[in-house]
């Protein structure tokens, strides 16, 4: 007769997470609770609550883990033109998941915790990583494809933010057309002049 070996440590919290992520997805905020996340996992309530004292507190905690898991890499390719539509179409991807639960399943959460998608952002998000498109800009400079001058942070993370707002408003994934557009027509002439 072989014993199940019980998961521990990052193993047993990788299946936590991951369930919570599906709990989330499966049955938004309202239904995001301790017994629905342990049984997903196939463990307990006590040992959720022991890691995460507050229900928001692992719904965070499933969030951060979900965006490790699908962290999109900064293209290098030595054009900016290429690495930003690479970026945006990696990010068009591979985000759509995260923006919908954001948008739709975590109202309830905004609203109990009295915060927004933007704190949310905050804190998944560490002070001094650099933004995507900030690094773009910078190995541009560096290639002396584009001038030394100071950017706005409006300016320079614009693709992102035109992304971020169409995937918010349409819950779907935005046309290529589209996302060259934004490129092409709206962010490189504003970097350029």
């Amino acid at each position: 007769m072989t014993l199940k070996s019980r998961r521990r440590g990052a193993a047993l919290e990788d299946a936590i997470l991951e369930a919570a992520w599906d709990v989330l997805i499966d049955n938004g905020y309202p239904g995001f609770t301790y017994d629905a996340v342990a049984a997903r996992a196939g463990t307990s309530r006590p040992v959720l609550s022991r890691r995460w004292p507050q229900r928001d507190d692992l719904v965070v905690a499933a969030i951060a883990a979900y965006r490790r898991r699908h962290r999109v890499d900064v293209p290098d390719t030595g054009s900016l033109r290429e690495d930003a539509l690479g970026l945006l179409r990696a990010l068009n991807a591979d985000r759509i998941q995260m923006v919908t639960v954001a948008g739709v399943q975590l109202m309830g959460f905004f609203r109990g915790a009295g915060t927004s998608m933007n704190d949310l952002r905050a804190s998944l998000i560490g002070p001094d990583e650099p933004q995507p498109f900030e690094v773009l800009v910078a190995r541009a400079v560096a290639r002396g494809e584009l001038p030394d001058v100071p950017r706005s942070a409006v300016v320079v993370n614009m693709p992102f933010d035109l992304l971020r707002h169409d995937l918010i408003m349409t819950m779907r994934v935005i046309p290529d057309e589209k996302l060259v557009a934004i490129v092409d027509e709206a962010w490189l002439p504003l970097l350029t002049r």
